[in-house]
């Protein structure tokens, strides 16, 4: 397995040199740090880099800005939130702006490792406590947008893929569930995004909850 090349940013220096030490003995390979966002963007046009770990409150671009800037320009590589913040808003934010990933700085070191491994594949992970918030803070709390599952006329396979997706489920857990293949899986998640309008993966987690589409989320 080839290493997965990461980015740390974070305005505090001790923090950087502690995620480094967490991830040293593992194939993920720490190859550019930066204190800010601006920092950030400004390494990443000459290092090539597969995951961003990236804190969100930072003095002149904050990890929302960065995530959205990365989003764009670099679709390549992904984005994980690494930060003390559990407010429902900062999730909301953090995740629009395209980050596949968001957990707690009080994380463990097995936690961490494993929210960089899943984010490399393109895929999403949040912490429990983020997890929580997702399903019922922000259910109970967003209002709904006037567009219905109706107007978009999902498939009901990609009601079904939904429902897993709003379940943590993996590619390969939603592919085994329904007796489909990776591929198809990747492109009902595709069309998904399409016809919700949504950016990404965590973006339909919150469309599904907006909208109380699936009665056990």
């Amino acid at each position: 397995m080839s290493d997965i090349r990461i980015m740390l940013v974070d305005d505090h220096s001790m923090i950087r040199f502690g995620l480094k030490s967490f991830l040293e003995d593992d194939n993920i390979m720490v190859v550019a740090e930066a204190k800010n966002g601006n920092e950030a963007l400004e390494q990443l046009a000459k290092v090539e880099v597969d995951v961003v770990v990236t804190d969100i409150m930072m003095p002149e671009m904050n990890g929302i800005t960065l995530a959205q800037n990365i989003t764009e320009q670099y679709p390549d590589i992904n984005v994980l939130a690494l930060t003390m913040m559990n407010e429902p808003q900062n999730i909301k934010r953090m995740l629009s702006a395209g980050a596949k990933g968001y957990i707690l700085k009080d994380c463990t070191q097995e936690e961490l490792i494993k929210a960089i491994q899943i984010v490399n594949k393109g895929e999403t992970y949040y912490a429990n406590d983020v997890t929580q918030i997702i399903m019922q803070g922000l259910g109970s709390k967003l209002k709904p947008k006037k567009r219905t599952v109706k107007d978009i006329a999902l498939t009901e396979r990609e009601l079904e893929v939904l429902h897993l997706i709003c379940k943590e489920k993996t590619n390969a857990e939603i592919a085994e569930e329904l007796f489909i293949t990776v591929r198809t899986v990747e492109a009902h998640k595709r069309n998904l995004i399409e016809k919700t309008g949504c950016k990404n993966v965590a973006g339909l987690v919150l469309y599904a909850i907006e909208r109380n589409l699936f009665d056990d989320l």
